[in-house]
Order: structure tokens, then C-alpha cells, then sequence
């Protein structure tokens, strides 16, 4: 599988807790504009209306080569799932107060364009001082590492 977009900002605004790849409903011209790498999943976040699981807010920019036939960029987009998931991910969004958000867009093996939505919970602001606490001590950790080996 190949990634196309990450949602970096997900990770450090959010914990997630569970991940379910979906398929997403596409034009055209927004299939060959996401294999050029041109989308941004930054703010976006997927919704549940009448038993069905929309992607929001999610930039996908026009193709260039489409002419009159382009795609508006911020339309909402229908994300494919099996209706039992749906229900549970209904349950729990109602129930627990939890938040769908896409952290990747990948091309798998056949050429189809999936997109990683993930269950999260938002974190409080000592949750992310505490997350950049420990990242930045992984890294000095590492560095440390490949000190000690040369």
C-alpha cells in the first residue's frame, strides 16, 4: 500500500483508539489529482447523517488537465463502509462522545483509493506537552544510541 496524505496534526490534537479503512466515493478527476499527491486532509473530519459516513472538509485540488468537467475541492465526500460497522461506530460516537477523523489516504494493491478514519478522543492541552515530552526524549534517546555504536 501506498500513502498518499497523512494527517500529522491527528496524532497530536487527538489519541486515537480504534482505526477502520473505508473506501470514498470519487470523480474522476479527483482520483488523478489524489495520484499526483495533491490532497490535505488537514481539519477534516468525517460525519455520520441518516446511517451513512460522509468525509468533510477534506481539500482535494482541481486537476488541471480535467478543463470544465473539474471537481469543486471541498465537496463532501460519501466513505464506504459495511453497514454493521457503521452502526458501531454510530454507537460509539453517541454514546462516548468520541470523534471521527481520516489520518491516511492510501492506494492499495489493486489501485483503489482508501481512506484510514480513526475513532479519537481529544486530548487536553497537558496531554500534548506531556506527548511532546516524550517524543522529543525519543529522540535524544536515539541520538544517544547511534553515538554510543560509532
Amino acid at each position: 500500500m501506498k500513502i498518499v496524505a497523512k494527517n500529522k496534526k491527528a496524532y497530536y490534537n487527538y489519541e486515537i483508539l480504534e482505526s477502520y479503512e473505508a473506501g470514498i466515493s470519487l470523480v474522476g478527476s479527483e482520483v488523478k489529482s489524489i495520484r499526483e499527491g495533491r490532497i490535505s486532509l488537514k481539519e477534516s473530519y468525517a460525519e455520520i447523517k441518516a446511517g451513512e459516513i460522509f468525509l468533510v472538509s477534506c481539500h482535494i485540488s482541481p486537476y488541471e488537465a480535467a478543463n470544465i468537467f473539474n471537481h469543486d475541492p471541498l465537496r463532501v465526500r460519501k466513505l464506504l463502509l459495511h453497514r454493521r460497522e457503521i452502526k458501531k461506530l454510530t454507537g460509539k460516537v453517541i454514546e462516548k462522545g468520541l470523534t471521527l477523523i481520516p489520518t491516511k489516504v492510501l492506494i492499495n494493491d489493486r489501485g483503489k483509493i482508501k481512506v484510514e478514519i480513526s475513532l479519537a478522543k481529544g486530548k487536553r492541552a497537558y496531554q500534548k506537552r506531556e506527548s511532546i515530552r516524550e517524543r522529543d526524549r525519543e529522540r535524544e534517546f536515539r541520538s544517544e544510541l547511534k553515538k554510543a555504536w560509532r
